[in-house]
This record gives structure tokens, sequence and C-alpha cells, in this order.
């Protein structure tokens, strides 16, 4: 085995890095404020491929691989998690079509999302579904050409911007989940005002409202009646970006809390010559470092996996443990800081706050453990 990384990525990486750290870092405390993502700062990373980075040269995708993908948002997020939050349910609502969609239908939506003119969404979620496929309500009747979709979806990442939306609804004739491919912004699509996280800051959820939205049968995605292996590809391809915005959390505390442990002082010495804050750095070291080899395989088996089902497993199995350890690098990275981390004036709050989405986002850990048994013990 070879965790060596090459040219290619290492280049990627450092140029994320240096994106996040010279054109992010100075208003991360706009975007914290404001919860929005300058325009500026989306036409940079769009200049940078990292808005189709894993996806298919033949539709302006870089084609660099879902590795790449991972260290990429790794920086981005290390420095602020709202940008990384957008290309993540991005590259989840493209990376649906890439492998699902018709040729038209990647002709038509890739090449624009690729380059960042377009953001893509994917929605399932609605108010009383929570990740259960037989509660959707949000329906589509077949009327000639088109289907019409009337529905709520709530928490959608991206919904405020134009571009293609990979949607869920019960198909009429089939009475089952099916996806479609949903133009933004069209008429009868509203959204509400964005909610009020926690962290992740800048990276809006919405809920969506479709009435009497209508959509040509051809934007079906896939088969209708056969939503259920997209919706499985989601729940598993979301992951990796997830897991990419939790690994970045978990590297900004590792360096907050060792630059924290470096400059306070106690008595004239720096604090960390105490005992007890060296057990707390080395704590965070080893979180930080078994996060980045689970969260660096799963980019690597994204590219090929043996099935969607394995893959499955592997994502929620990563899911739980980089999501765990960025609450724990977080907590004892505050635990360093003293009541100092309590202040939000101390970059540790706001990385405290985003340490504690990962968990929730995607699938709560317990249910990626049943997912993990489930393979184990019936697969």
């Amino acid at each position: 085995m070879d965790f060596t990384l090459t040219k290619e990525q290492l280049l990627i990486q450092k140029m994320a890095r240096d994106f996040a750290q010279q054109a992010i870092k100075p208003v991360v405390e706009q975007i914290e404020k404001e919860n929005a993502v300058p325009a500026e700062i989306l036409q940079g990373l769009a200049e940078l491929d990292l808005f189709g980075l894993a996806m298919p040269e033949q539709y302006g995708g870089a084609n660099a691989g879902y590795e790449s993908y991972v260290l990429a948002m790794e920086q981005i997020a290390r420095v602020c998690t709202g940008p990384a939050m957008i290309i993540s349910a991005h590259s989840l609502g493209l990376g649906a079509i890439s492998n699902f969609g018709s040729d038209e239908q990647k002709a038509q939506y890739m090449p624009k999302s690729c380059k960042g003119e377009h953001i893509a969404s994917f929605a399932f979620t609605e108010p009383g579904t929570g990740s259960d496929p037989k509660q959707l309500t949000t329906s589509a009747v077949k009327d000639g050409d088109y289907y019409v979709i009337n529905g709520t979806k709530r928490f959608i990442s991206n919904a405020s911007y134009p571009g293609p939306l990979v949607l869920f609804a019960i198909e009429s004739e089939s009475g089952k989940p099916t996806a479609f491919i949903v133009d933004k912004l069209c008429p009868g699509y509203s959204v509400s005002q964005p909610w009020d996280k926690l962290g992740w800051h800048g990276g809006d959820l919405v809920d969506i409202y479709l009435k009497d939205v209508k959509v040509p049968a051809a934007n079906v995605l896939g088969q209708a009646g056969d939503g259920y292996p997209i919706l499985q590809y989601g729940i598993a391809y979301g992951k990796i970006g997830m897991n990419s915005v939790a690994l970045g959390t978990t590297l900004a505390a590792y360096e907050e809390a060792v630059h924290y442990a470096k400059e306070k002082t106690h008595r004239g010495q720096s604090i960390a010559k105490f005992q007890a804050i060296q057990l707390k750095i080395a704590e965070i070291a080893m979180l930080y470092e078994s996060s980045r080899w689970m969260a660096y395989r799963l980019g690597f088996l994204a590219n090929k996996p043996k099935s969607y089902r394995d893959f499955a497993k592997e994502a929620a199995l990563s899911k739980v443990v980089v999501g765990r350890n960025a609450m724990e690098a977080a907590r004892h990275a505050m635990d360093i800081h003293g009541s100092y981390g309590l202040m939000n004036d101390y970059e540790i709050a706001r990385i405290y706050r985003d340490a504690a989405m990962g968990p929730q986002v995607e699938g709560v850990l317990d249910m990626q453990k049943i997912i993990v048994a489930g393979d184990i013990l019936f697969g």
C-alpha cells in the first residue's frame, strides 16, 4: 500500500490551502456574521476548478478524482466551513447527474455546474421524513410530456443559487420515489429565509416550496420509480464532502490548540510546558491522524466502488469516526483555551460550533452505526 500523495495531489492541496489562507481567511468574520459567502470567493473557487474537481473532463470537470476532492475540501474547511459546505452539496447533486443521467442530461446540466456558473443541489428531506423514503409526500403527477410537482423540502443547501436540483418525489404512475432534475428558480419554485444554524455559517440551509412546478418528463433521472438507488448513492457519496468538512474542522482545532498552547503563558512560561496540555495536544493529533486516513481512504474508494452497498457501509463507518473525532478534537482544544475559548474573539469558539454540525448532518451517528452493523451481520 502506498500512502504517498502524487505531485498533482500535492499541488491541489497547496492550491486550496493557499486560496483559503489568502482569499477566504480575511473575510471569515464577515461570512460568520452575514451567513453568506461573497461572490468573489465563489468565483475564485470556480477558477480553481473546485466545483468540478472529481467530475469527468468530457463535461467540463477536472477529472482529479475524489481523493483530490477530499484534499482540497479539507484545506477550505480548515479556514471556513461555509464555502466547503457549498461545494459539498453541489458535488453531491452534480455527482448524481454524472452517475445516473443520460448523455443529454449531462450535456445540459454539467458543463456550467462544473465551472461554478451554476451551483447544484440535492433535495430529499421533508419536514416529516427524516431519512425514510416511505414517508415522502412531495408528489409528481404525469401530465402529458411533463410532471407537475408539489411539496416542501427541508434543510436544502444551495437552493437559492441558479442551477440543477436533484429532487425526490413520489411519481404518480409507479407510486414510488423518483428522482427529477429541476431547474431552480423556475415558476412555482420558492425558498424560505435561511435557517439560523449553530455552525457552518455561509452555507445556507433553506426550505423549498414547490407549487405546480412543471418539469419535462425528459428530466426524470434514471427511470420513473427507481429513485431509491440514486438516493442510496446520495446518502453514501454525500458523506465524502461531510467528512472532508469535519476533517478540516479537526485540523483547525489542532492548529489553534498548538498555537494557543505555545503563545499563552502562566507564571512566565508557556502553558505548552505543562504535561496536562501536552497530553491534550497529543490526543488531538491522534484524532486528526485517524480521521485523515479514514477520509482519504473513502475518497480513494469513491472512484471505483465495488458496489453502492459496500461503499455505503464504508461511508457510514467513516462518517462515525470522522464526525466524532471532530467533536472530540474541538472539545480538547476548548479545554486548552479554558475560559478564553468561550469568547467569540477566539477562533476556537467558531470551530467548536462547526464541529457540532458534522455528527448531525447527512445522517446522525447512531444511524450510521446501524448501517455498518446491518452490512456486517446481514449483508
